[in-house]
């Protein structure tokens, strides 16, 4: 009897577990489907928008520094160097002492002109009185027509002479003068030429040291003749300002004002040459350095700008990718009129408000369906473009 019950449940245990591995096989089957199609993974880019407003119009040029006045410091006269009042490179101002030469002889030279002018003096007063007395005589006939006019022609001649001493003096004080050397400008001294206790002459090559005016300065610099009429009218409406900035163009040296525009136009070069004036207040502008010129021109009032990372080069010009409403781009050709400070002013593309991509074009072309990043998402975005654009 235990036997049967045994072998009966073991039998429904067998049937029961027959039925559920049946009934999860029956009941699967109707479930399958087809899996859907995986849909191209959005293309990760920053974005920007185009904005109105406005914008400055700049003229870029090469120039040179150059002072309005340099000046060698020579000496009028020859003589032993006994002092020097000035350190190289420092400010002097007009008149200040720069050196002294030794002023001995010329002072003796100059005592003896006055000493000869008394004595001549002295014989013009001796000679006049003689003329005084012989006059008289003549009118009562004690003395000759001929020794009244004697005398007269000895004062006449000690007059000259005096007159001779005078110049004699002059020359004298002149000489002496020349023995203290003076700035002969505002400005700042160079290298000295030549060292106290030395002789110093006129016909040294060098002189004792230039003297060169810093404050205000110039600058002349080139534009292609093409920009002459353009510049032309807007002097005529008033000043135009002018920047100067360092050769990697990343600092700003001062600002100034167009001077003049030269007479001629270079036909070699196809160049015009434009002098600027700059108050140098700084001191960052320097005689002979070499800077670049930003002329503006003007300012456009309503002018369309994007990032200038966003403008790409192609085979027909540059070009950009406009983002669509549906997220995904299209190239489009436009026309740029300058990039200055990393902001690209379009003349004719685009339209305010439109977005364009500004980083990660290539890997767009066109119909690409993009995801636009921002925040700190939007800067890994371009440190990473800028690495992977880097390597070869």
């Amino acid at each position: 009897m235990r036997k049967a019950l045994v072998l009966l449940t073991t039998v429904l245990g067998a049937a029961a577990l027959g039925g559920v591995v049946y009934w999860h096989q029956s009941s699967a089957e109707p479930t399958r489907e087809a899996a859907p199609a995986s849909q191209p993974e959005a293309t990760p880019v920053v974005a920007g928008v185009v904005q109105n407003g406005p914008v400055p119009i700049y003229l870029r040029g090469v120039g040179t520094v150059i002072a309005y006045n340099n000046v060698v410091v020579r000496s009028q006269i020859t003589g032993p160097l006994i002092k020097v009042s000035f350190k190289q490179g420092e400010t002097v101002r007009k008149g200040d002492l720069l050196a002294e030469i030794d002023p001995r002889p010329y002072q003796a030279q100059l005592d003896q002109a006055v000493a000869n002018r008394d004595r001549d003096q002295a014989q013009i007063v001796n000679a006049q009185t003689n003329l005084n007395r012989y006059v008289p005589l003549q009118e009562k006939g004690f003395a000759t027509g001929q020794l009244v006019d004697t005398q007269k022609a000895q004062v006449a001649q000690l007059e000259a002479m005096v007159k001779g001493d005078e110049a004699a003096i002059e020359s004298a004080r002149v000489n002496l003068s020349y023995t203290k050397l003076t700035a002969p400008l505002d400005g700042v001294t160079g290298i000295r030429q030549i060292d106290e206790g030395n002789i110093i002459h006129p016909t040294d090559a060098n002189g004792l040291v230039d003297v060169t005016q810093i404050q205000p300065i110039s600058l002349i610099f080139t534009l292609p003749e093409t920009t002459f009429i353009e510049i032309q009218k807007e002097l005529a409406k008033g000043p135009i300002k002018v920047f100067a900035y360092s050769q990697d163009d990343k600092t700003k040296l001062d600002e100034g004002e167009l001077l003049l525009i030269d007479n001629q136009i270079n036909q070699t070069t196809g160049t015009i040459r434009l002098r600027a004036t700059f108050p140098n207040g700084e001191r960052l502008l320097w005689p002979g350095e070499l800077v670049n010129a930003r002329l503006l021109l003007k300012t456009e009032p309503h002018g369309l700008t994007i990032a200038a990372g966003a403008v790409q080069q192609g085979p027909k010009g540059p070009y950009v990718y406009v983002i669509n409403p549906d997220q995904s781009v299209q190239p489009r050709p436009v026309k740029v009129a300058q990039i200055d400070e990393g902001k690209a002013l379009i003349a004719s593309g685009l339209k305010e408000n439109e977005q364009v991509v500004v980083d990660g074009q290539y890997k767009l072309q066109a119909g690409t369906h993009i995801q636009v990043l921002t925040g700190k998402a939007a800067e890994e975005a371009n440190m990473q473009s800028a690495v992977e654009q880097a390597i070869p």
